[in-house]
């Protein structure tokens, strides 16, 4: 295909056409999902071509994002089997595209253990008497944990995720009684193992903001948490988001 027909697009054009922001392009590119080049001054570059491509795969469910396209072209499954999973039966935020790459790009995903994180989920469950607590990283299709404690899972389907709901806001995300709950007591992980009722969950976030998952407390029984033990579980979540902003170590 010539340069005519397939032309050489900038980073802000790339945008327009996926309906994103110029940076959120620019971190797509930087992460490998739209192949692109530098310019001898340093400028990103692409083709028509990639962009639509990207396109093409974009799931056709009403309800998917265009974030759940860039993570299709970096997945090995195939577009139809992307698409067979991709329709989100969770909620999902306005910035869910962006966020999807920045946890891609963070490479947090399905590493081994780190004692920095473990670290932090012993002290999220001491101090705030839990018995469960996890750093739970969203994909699109997967709820995975960094680090837990109290459960021998690591990981469920996104769709299971209390946590789904905690990244979507700025405070803590509180489940007094997932049985009591509509949104949750039908809920695989509350009519089964680990049969959760106590859910308190703080996003933690990237250096751009961007909630890669949380730090997060669950309890068999239904039960509040005390101000000092809230401001505990805030605090630790705080310096979680220091450690993802940190390369993963091995």
């Amino acid at each position: 295909m010539s340069t005519v027909e397939d032309p050489i697009l900038t980073t802000t054009a790339a945008a327009r056409l996926l309906g994103v922001a110029t940076s959120t392009v620019q971190m797509w590119m930087e992460s490998g999902a739209i192949a692109s080049w530098k310019t001898p001054g340093g400028h990103r570059r692409t083709r028509l071509s990639h962009i639509q491509r990207l396109m093409e795969r974009a799931p056709a469910q009403p309800n998917a994002t265009i974030g759940q396209a860039v993570e299709a072209a970096m997945s090995p499954v195939s577009p139809t089997e992307f698409q067979a999973r991709a329709a989100p039966d969770y909620p999902v935020g306005k910035d869910e595209a962006t966020r999807l790459v920045a946890l891609a790009s963070s490479g947090l995903i399905d590493t081994p253990q780190e004692e920095r994180f473990d670290r932090i989920v012993r002290l999220a469950a001491l101090v705030t008497g839990s018995p469960i607590a996890l750093v739970s990283l969203l994909t699109s299709t997967r709820q995975w944990f960094k680090a837990r404690v109290g459960l021998d899972a690591e990981e469920t389907p996104r769709e299971w995720a209390f946590c789904s709901h905690a990244v979507l806001g700025d405070e803590p995300f509180v489940v007094e009684d997932a049985a009591a709950d509509p949104r949750f007591r039908d809920n695989p992980l509350v009519q089964g193992d680990p049969r959760i009722r106590f859910y308190a969950g703080v996003p933690v976030r990237d250096a751009d903001g961007y909630a890669l998952g949380t730090l997060c407390v669950i309890d068999r029984e239904p039960r509040r948490l005390r101000a000092t033990e809230l401001q505990a579980l805030l605090d630790l979540a705080a310096i979680a988001s220091e450690e993802v902003q940190e390369p993963p170590r091995s």
